[in-house]
């Protein structure tokens, strides 16, 4: 038995080196090259440590990719993104959790259905709605999407909102509150644990997302911080450029979760388990 729970322990630790190993290299690789002259590059290894040191890469980044621009952009998109979204989504949560309906459950099937179809798949009309609506290449085109297409997050808000019990609902209407005065007095202040862990979670993917803005924004006054990527990308002898501009937009989602990720977990799994 002994012997055996020793070469499971050895195959688990084996894996999880490989698995880290697939992570950790790539992302090596391009801090490394972020450092390193395009010369570096082509003559030196990847995994070779940049002697000397270079922050030239940053600079041109700063100068040449529009940073300033790109990060307003996505600072926005994240800001009204989050707002909006939370509001919008714990509403009908709240809605579905509390309110009895016509055709709530195929309502609630309709949700179901849409968070397993891929989302390319309704692409070509929604960027027909977007060009209809005269908001294309503007922030409130991506903006209108990543409000509208969030259909976890009513989910979990869900999940959260149905542990509540209804009595407090109950002792706010004898004492004169009304639906939206209970949503907003009773249960939004109880789901802000929620409301925190999907607000950093919708953050970051807002600022990874690349597709989206791309599609929706080509104009280089409306880059985001993924796309500006986009401006390295083909260049000859830009791998260094490209490579330090994609560590610039890795920090910010970085720092988020550093900042907040007891509040991630804590939100994760508060609403796992019916008490």
């Amino acid at each position: 038995m002994k012997k055996k729970k020793n070469l499971f322990s050895i195959f688990n630790h084996t894996l999880f080196v490989i698995f880290a190993l697939i992570v950790i290299l790539p992302l090596l690789i391009t801090l490394f090259s972020s450092f390193k002259t395009a010369t570096q590059i082509a003559r030196e290894s990847v995994l070779a440590f940049p002697k000397p040191f270079t922050f030239q890469n940053y600079i041109d980044v700063y100068k040449d990719g529009n940073m300033l621009v790109a990060f307003k952009n996505s600072a926005l998109l994240v800001f009204f993104t989050v707002v909006i979204n939370s509001l919008l989504a714990s509403m009908v949560a709240y809605s579905l959790s509390r309110f009895e309906f016509k055709l709530k459950r195929l309502f609630f099937f309709l949700l179901s259905v849409g968070m397993l179809l891929p989302g390319f798949i309704a692409e070509i009309t929604r960027f027909g709605i977007i060009i209809n609506l005269g908001v294309y290449d503007t922030l409130l085109a991506p903006l209108l999407i990543y409000v509208g297409t969030d259909l976890m997050q009513i989910y979990i808000y869900k999940q959260f909102i149905d542990q509540i019990p209804p009595s407090l609902d109950e002792s706010a209407m004898i004492d004169g509150c009304s639906y939206f005065k209970i949503y907003w007095k009773v249960i939004f202040p109880v789901i802000i644990p929620a409301t925190a862990t999907l607000a950093i979670l919708k953050s970051v993917a807002v600022l990874n997302d690349m597709f989206t803005p791309y599609l929706y924004m080509p104009s280089p006054r409306n880059a985001t911080m993924t796309t500006m990527l986009m401006t390295y990308v083909g260049r000859s002898g830009s791998w260094s450029k490209l490579s330090a501009a994609v560590i610039v937009v890795m920090l910010p989602g970085i720092i988020l979760y550093l900042l907040f990720r007891k509040k991630i977990l804590a939100g994760m799994t508060a609403g796992a388990v019916k008490e």
